[in-house]
């Protein structure tokens, strides 16, 4: 789900719109609109953090996370791509610098920039 603050008329509004994975595009479902009062009131987004001592994978540039090549809890090893991050309208495979098992931080249609931490992999040997 990915959240945008929309400004109409001078009123300010929450939107939540479902992202999809299907190959084709589908118009994705729209969330209730929230006014400015619920906006305020709401809890943040739970951020994922990285985990403890693990070798971390870090954003080399700025970019938009596109897609996340390997699940949670899996194994990688070094030079597997980890994350596709959109930077400047080129895609770059962001790859595992260590062997061991992988916790991801982002998510598809993040925004990250220079040094964020993209995943840690924990038990890796560089």
């Amino acid at each position: 789900m990915k959240s945008y603050s929309v400004s109409i008329n001078g009123k300010k509004f929450e939107v939540t719109v479902e992202e999809t994975t299907l190959g084709n595009q589908v118009a994705a479902p729209v969330a209730p609109v929230k006014n400015e009062a619920e906006i305020k009131s709401a809890s943040p987004v739970p951020v994922k953090t990285p985990v403890g001592d693990g070798i971390k994978v870090t954003a080399p540039m700025p970019g938009t996370v596109l897609s996340v090549k390997v699940s949670e809890g899996s194994s990688v090893k070094v030079g597997q791509a980890v994350v596709v991050l959109e930077a400047m309208k080129m895609e770059n495979e962001i790859a595992a610098t260590a062997d061991g098992v992988v916790h991801i931080c982002v998510n598809c249609g993040d925004k990250v920039n220079t040094g964020d931490i993209l995943a840690t992999i924990i038990g890796g040997n560089k």
